[in-house]
């Protein structure tokens, strides 16, 4: 793995295109590259890996600051935002490289290899439509032939996103007669196809939970597909960092503090789901969420308790004190090596548990769920606890997280996601789906800085990025056709 790492970036430049424009393509055309004839699909396969992980890293910084997950220097909140990066790395280096894989893939009868392209694709379109609302696909990658490429709709892309999934589906369950097989290029599963397949289930049913409340699928839906997903945390979808390389959250975040540079810092909101604040441990045996210390780190005075920073605020904690919770070196998520995540099996539980509360007739304030929710609901905190390493017998066994099937409500299920989905970008997805709802994650309050802010966008939430100024300046007449303003929700949350 180490070794093809290493060789991402240099495959990453030599097939990278960008069909937005004329102007657009003559900025980011790399000067090294070659005709992407000369490049097999083990070639594409592990810059596109690495282009999506990063994808994902990138928005997370920027909506990380609304979901109020960390702020610049702790307590600074983002504005609105391009996602600039997320961008680049979608249309410079993923499209075009799946659909290099995908055609070479049919040209050889290496249907695996096709089927692990149109899953990658799949979750990236989504990205950007979950970030853009709509966005350029069906002529996205048709080069020079189509220099100001139409934008498809959050609804088109939807659909050609769970298609693409289903034709994954289908061609992972069939015979791949073609000798090709996928190898270590593959730095998520190593040619695993089975888990390929139960990734493809998996992030289809994360799409198709977005969906619920469009009619356009049921919670029963989302059920049936959940059912073939991830069946373990081995299964989990991520992209782990060699001894040599350093995963950005570190660097950006551990490094720089160190160094006296820009960093962030975990805000109140994720203490407050972990340190008893937003949900009082009633046994009288759990201070805090066993989690919290392998996440963060408590830099206040021996017994203080931890204290987030509060969104928007000036250093301050809940309480008025200064806050003094800090990312952890060598936490789970912000060690020199730690992995890049997509989606986990983690997930795939609250997935199910959200939906079977759904199926049976829950909303954002009824109590009471049925055994399958309530199963899911703690096999999730389950492999959360597992993965990072906690003992969470005791946490599991607090009568505030074992609340028992009668007394299951949706917020429980949202809390417990919201921790194990931690710095992924889908907790976006999942605060706008509810309209950012305090009955849904307890004590969520919009950001300081809006309540004085003589900003247009005071006092509103951030509820989709704005596109970049690239694509702007290359494209104009198509992206004001397109255009909203950063407070609009994209289609799906309508």
């Amino acid at each position: 793995m180490r070794k093809v790492l290493k060789n991402i970036f240099i495959g990453t430049l030599l097939v990278g295109i960008m069909a937005c424009s004329d102007d657009y393509f003559d900025v980011n055309t790399p000067s090294a590259s070659v005709d992407v004839e000369d490049l097999g699909m083990s070639d594409l396969l592990g810059p596109v890996i690495h282009s999506t992980l990063y994808a994902q890293y990138y928005a997370e910084t920027v909506v990380g600051n609304y979901t109020q997950y960390f702020g610049g220097y702790g307590y600074a909140a983002a504005g609105y935002s391009e996602l600039s990066a997320t961008w680049s790395e979608i249309y410079l280096y993923i499209l075009p490289n799946t659909e290099a894989i995908k055609n070479k893939a049919e040209e050889t009868g290496a249907i695996h290899y096709g089927a692990i392209a149109e899953i990658l694709e799949a979750a990236n379109i989504g990205l950007a439509a979950d970030m853009w609302d709509n966005i350029p696909f069906t002529e996205a990658t048709d080069g020079t032939e189509n220099p100001y490429p139409n934008f498809d709709t959050q609804e088109e892309v939807y659909a050609s996103a769970i298609n693409l999934l289903d034709s994954a589906i289908s061609a992972l369950l069939s015979e791949d007669n073609s000798n090709i097989s996928v190898g270590d290029e593959d730095l998520i599963y190593g040619g695993d196809m089975d888990q390929w397949l139960r990734a493809a289930y998996t992030i289809k049913a994360r799409l198709q939970l977005h969906l619920i409340y469009k009619g356009v699928y049921s919670a029963s839906d989302v059920l049936t597909t959940i059912e073939n997903g991830f069946t373990t945390v081995d299964d989990d979808f991520l992209l782990d960092f060699p001894s040599d390389e350093l995963n950005p959250w570190y660097a950006n975040n551990v490094l720089t503090r160190n160094t006296g540079n820009y960093y962030r810092a975990p805000n109140d909101q994720i203490v407050g789901m972990m340190n008893g604040n937003s949900y009082p441990f009633e046994s009288g045996i759990v201070d805090i969420d066993p989690r919290l210390p392998i996440m963060f780190q408590n830099e206040g005075a021996e017994g203080d308790p931890w204290r987030g920073f509060i969104n928007g605020g000036e250093g301050e904690s809940f309480d008025g004190e200064d806050a003094n919770t800090f990312f952890k070196d060598g936490g789970y998520y912000t060690n020199a090596t730690a992995p890049l995540i997509l989606i986990t099996y983690a997930e795939a539980m609250f997935i199910k548990a959200e939906a079977a509360f759904l199926a049976n007739g829950g909303n954002e304030t009824s109590v009471g769920a049925n055994n399958t929710a309530y199963e899911a609901y703690m096999d999730g905190i389950a492999a959360s606890m597992e993965k990072l390493g906690a003992e969470g017998t005791d946490y599991m066994a607090d009568t505030s997280v074992d609340v028992g099937v009668g007394n299951l409500m949706l917020n429980h299920i949202m809390k417990e996601k919201y921790i194990a989905n931690y710095l992924n970008v889908e907790t976006y997805n999942d605060f706008r789906r509810y309209d950012f709802s305090s009955d849904v994650f307890m004590d969520l309050a919009l950001r300081l800085e809006g309540e004085g802010d003589d900003s247009e966008y005071a006092g509103q939430w951030y509820r989709r990025a704005v596109y970049p100024d690239s694509e702007q300046n290359s494209n104009e007449d198509v992206v004001n056709a397109n255009w909203q303003e950063p407070t609009v929700d994209v289609w799906w949350a309508q």
